[in-house]
């Protein structure tokens, strides 16, 4: 692959974790989750933390962040890119906030006086039951009987970035112009007048491709490539399931009445097309990952390659952003050893 792109693609993960999770780019961190926070919890500096949370008992499970921070004042901040569907990304959302709560706990006694916890997810699809909501942003609090908020250092902040639809010349917000380059930063060639902010100059000098190192740029290039084999999939696959449940619908129409009938194919055809997307995405990413791995570790064991066969997709991911970490067969044993614990 040739990158022929000026700018990264903010949704890969190499492209998001280069902006938003290093020590020397964090202003930028700032500046996007302060458009997003209320006044009283505006973030004037942040320390970054591991991503890997481990449970309290040997049973627990951990879990892995895209970017875990705290800002000075004690906010806890974890934020999530989410390319592919999740059926059960709020439920995950929910248990990944668990983990900064219970590592607050405190030995002796103690008062149980928590710091805020926010949870930012950056979602490059739309949750089913908000399909005809226009509403992009969803901040979420816990509220009593009467929509009063009840408790208020818990938040879950989704954005579905696909409902996003201005075009450069109707920005108005600082947030809208943050949407705006989560979605069209690799499309630019130049930097915008409209964008030719401080900040955003910033970005583009740490998103240009020409200033990374030939490791970086290798890693991103596998980076994309994945991103972009999960987008045609995803589309193909969506069109596929239509098509398939037009024509189930319309046969069993005939039978049960044609609006019953399309509406029921067009539902069971969609969820075909979501199992069938998620296997093909399974192989693909096996594949590289598989294909890839001997040059920085050396030749594969066939025990290795059992093992890397049983992993679900998000350790998949989570294994493909550390790709290129490894430098011999024992890092890699030794991650696999974690996630069978």
């Amino acid at each position: 692959m040739i990158l022929q792109d000026k700018y990264i693609n903010l949704l890969t993960d190499f492209g998001f974790k280069r902006v938003f999770g290093t020590e020397p780019n964090k202003r930028l961190l700032m500046d996007f989750l302060n458009t997003l926070l209320p006044p009283h919890h505006q973030i004037r500096d942040l320390t970054f933390r591991n991503t890997e949370n481990l449970g309290n008992t040997a049973i627990d499970r951990k879990a892995i962040f895209d970017i875990y921070c705290q800002s000075e004042s004690g906010e806890r901040f974890i934020v999530e890119i989410q390319k592919a569907k999740h059926n059960f990304f709020k439920d995950r959302s929910v248990y990944y906030s668990s983990f900064p709560i219970q590592e607050q706990a405190l030995k002796g006694n103690w008062n149980y006086k928590l710091s805020p916890v926010y949870t930012v997810g950056i979602l490059d699809f739309i949750f089913d039951d908000h399909r005809q909501d226009p509403t992009f942003l969803h901040i979420v609090e816990l509220k009593n009987q009467r929509c009063e908020v009840f408790y208020d250092k818990l938040k879950y902040i989704y954005i579905e970035l696909p409902k996003f639809t201005k075009s450069l010349e109707e920005l108005e917000t600082h947030f809208d112009k943050w949407l705006y380059l989560l979605k069209h930063l690799p499309d630019l060639t130049d930097r915008p007048i409209v964008l030719q902010e401080d900040v955003f100059n910033e970005l583009f000098e740490t998103a240009e491709i020409a200033n990374f190192t030939t490791n970086e740029q290798q890693i991103y290039e596998n980076s994309l490539k994945y991103y972009r084999d999960w987008y045609s999939i995803s589309t193909s696959l969506k069109e596929e399931a239509r098509e398939e449940g037009r024509e189930q619908g319309l046969a069993e129409g005939l039978e049960q009445g044609l609006a019953e009938g399309l509406e029921q194919g067009i539902t069971q055809g969609l969820e075909q097309g979501r199992l069938a997307e998620r296997s093909q995405i399974l192989d693909r990413q096996r594949s590289q990952i598989l294909r890839l791995l001997p040059r920085t570790v050396g030749e594969l064991p066939d025990r290795l390659k059992v093992q890397i066969n049983q992993l679900s997709l998000e350790e998949l991911e989570s294994l493909n952003e550390q790709l290129w970490d490894f430098t011999k067969l024992n890092d890699l044993v030794d991650w696999l050893n974690t996630i069978q614990d």
